[in-house]
């Protein structure tokens, strides 16, 4: 499986822990930046993991602000993105299992980087419930765009 991975100044360093963490767990990881704690600007950086996860070059994304606010609302400006904001693991299973969520945000601000460990390996092995409810609902959204 493939991951794309991208944060602001503000998540560089649980961007770091994270990549560490997939790799560790056989995730192929395609790291589009930020290479550094010097300040930036997150719509460039949710934009190019958006287009990955969109064309199908990666399964899935996670993308790392302050707040998680920030980077998540331009993410989901790319049509077929369903980008969440997470602050704990339930709120993870659920954005997979009703919602079909294809990108994590985290605010690296808000939760503990051990938080977001926890909260992506559910992410990543959370499936899409298959009741058709959930799929009629998702079509709905990826139809607003």
């Amino acid at each position: 499986m493939i991951i794309s991975i991208a944060s602001d100044h503000r998540g560089y360093q649980m961007k770091l822990v994270l990549i560490k963490t997939l790799e560790q767990n056989n995730y192929v990881v395609k790291d589009f930046g930020t290479n550094s704690e010097q300040s930036v600007d997150y719509p460039d950086f949710a934009k190019l993991v958006a287009e990955s996860v969109h064309s199908k070059e990666s399964d899935y994304g996670v993308l790392i602000c302050g707040s998680g606010m920030g980077i998540c609302i331009p993410a989901n400006k790319v049509k077929g993105i369903r980008a969440v904001n997470v602050l704990n693991e339930k709120m993870a299973e659920m954005s997979r299992r009703h919602n079909n969520a294809n990108i994590i945000c985290f605010g690296a601000d808000f939760v503990e980087i051990q938080n977001a460990v926890k909260c992506l390996n559910v992410f990543l092995s959370t499936p899409f419930d298959p009741d058709e409810r959930h799929h009629r609902r998702v079509d709905k959204v990826n139809n607003l765009l």
